[in-house]
């Protein structure tokens, strides 16, 4: 497709985000909700949908589902009715999934993510709505026969439907993660789309520039990966330009992402716009969500990655790539906001985490929860390095490994041991200087001859000569004025 064709075109993308709740049991029953477990044994009569068994609801998905709401600032609806989605699959036991249908429990709200060109885009949230999970049928294990695991049948979920305000995969992809780093700082769920507890579905349509009306929509599924969900898009606009170039007519249907081939696959036809069966779940009374209640959750809220990334651009003065790469994980923000619990040197702070201590974690395949040292003793270290008693070399080449092997010992009496301690005394220093303008007659000469970048050579010999002890900046400041008044 040449650039354009591809230009008369504007893509229309809304995304459905389905996000697996990290309770300890099912939606409706007392089953163990957990990933990993031997195939079919988190089942009880209810997940199989016996006759005359009953749901029982999870008091901790309502309150999942508030803490998202409250996050994406939308509204929380104040009564909850439950409905049956009817359709049948085999890994779906009961025939039916208990969903909401007329009453999800957030409506309206945002996301804010970047475009194309770097600025910030509300998203908007159509509705968030819990359900429960069907089984995964495993159609890869068996040569003849599909397999069917129903531990995930009754795994609650939240499905965040967004508005078609999505113009491009990037924005997708954006979109996509920014939902994902949102539920992991609520602690929700654990966003690993690998495992399956976070999935997207794509709703993709295209129509020429300019146009008032949107294009037929096609949804893509089967997509485990966030850069699977901007190929899948990316490729799902082409086919529909090309088709449309064409002449031909875009169906309204169901397709799969095939990864390995980078392609969508028609799955099924949807001809009607809704083609599910809704009926009243007359087995879940209707339940009540009180102010008082919202109020509650809304005091338990931790701090969001939007809100975190606003105060360290805004109020901390750090670049927005400092902002972005702390906010990235909860804990690696968390650990950052106790470090400057004790120090006001934000960008130093910042230096720190995303060098020597995400360095450390790297190398090892760590965790920041498994980081050794003490926030309150990083910050001791970035003090005695603003306070000029030690160097940033001498802090990251020799203090830091030591802290490492005594995580709970003092940077300071660290640096002592190590006789790393900078030397502020002026006459100290001036010895230093004057030994080292002895040693190298011919520099000097250079020097006052007009090459005055040779401070940096003098400099590097009187570290060497003062074993890196001697404070660099009083030390620069005799060393020219020592140069200048030969």
């Amino acid at each position: 497709m040449t650039p354009e064709t591809r230009s008369k075109y504007q893509a229309v993308i809304g995304l459905e985000v389905h996000a697996q709740m990290l309770t300890k049991t099912k939606a409706y029953s007392n089953d163990i909700n957990e990933y990993g477990a031997v195939p079919n044994t988190n089942v009880s009569v209810i997940t199989l949908g016996h006759p005359g068994t009953l749901p029982k609801m999870n008091k901790q998905t309502i309150e999942y589902a508030i803490r998202l709401g409250l996050a994406c600032e939308s509204k929380i609806a104040p009564e909850q009715h439950f409905a049956r989605k009817n359709y049948f699959y085999p890994d779906l036991p009961k025939g039916y999934q208990i969903t909401q249908d007329t009453t999800p429990i957030c409506t309206e709200g945002q996301i804010i993510v970047k475009d194309d060109d770097g600025n910030e885009k509300s998203i908007g949230i159509t509705r968030i709505h819990m359900e429960e999970d069907a089984g995964k049928s495993m159609h890869d294990v068996d040569v003849y026969d599909t397999l069917v695991d129903l531990n995930r049948a009754g795994v609650p979920l939240l499905e965040i439907v967004s508005e078609p305000d999505l113009r491009s995969s990037q924005e997708a992809y954006n979109y996509v993660t920014e939902v994902r780093k949102l539920v992991r700082y609520l602690e929700i769920c654990d966003g690993n789309m690998e495992e399956g507890s976070l999935r997207c579905d794509a709703n993709i349509s295209v129509m020429e520039v300019g146009a008032s009306e949107f294009g037929t929509k096609v949804e893509v599924k089967n997509m485990n990966s966030i850069r699977n969900v901007q190929k899948a898009i990316e490729f799902e606009i082409s086919r529909q330009i090309e088709a449309i170039e064409k002449g031909e007519v875009i169906a309204q249907e169901t397709r799969s992402f095939d990864a390995l081939k980078g392609i969508t696959i028609s799955m099924r036809s949807k001809e009607a716009a809704n083609d599910y069966r809704y009926f009243p779940e007359p087995d879940l009374l209707p339940i009540e969500v009180t102010k008082e209640h919202i109020e509650s959750v809304k005091k338990t809220m931790p701090p969001l990655p939007r809100t975190l990334f606003l105060k360290y651009l805004n109020e901390f003065g750090l670049s927005e790539y400092d902002a972005n790469n702390l906010t990235d994980s909860k804990e690696i923000a968390l650990f950052y906001e106790d470090i400057i619990e004790h120090t006001k040197n934000y960008k130093g702070a910042a230096n720190w985490v995303m060098g020597s201590i995400k360095s450390f974690l790297n190398e090892r395949g760590l965790e920041i929860s498994e980081f050794p040292i003490p926030a309150k003793n990083i910050a001791e270290l970035i003090t005695i390095i603003d306070d000029g008693k030690i160097s940033s070399s001498a802090a990251t080449q020799k203090v830091f490994p030591a802290m490492l092997e005594n995580p709970q010992t003092h940077p300071a009496k660290l640096a002592e041991t190590l006789n790393v301690i900078q030397d502020s005394n002026e006459d100290a220093i001036l010895e230093f200087v004057n030994e080292v303008i002895k040693q190298h007659p011919d520099e000097v000469a250079r020097y006052r001859s007009g090459e005055k970048q040779l401070v940096g050579f003098f400099m590097g010999q009187l570290m060497r000569v003062s074993k890196g002890k001697a404070d660099p900046k009083a030390a620069n400041q005799l060393m020219r004025q020592r140069l200048e008044a030969l």
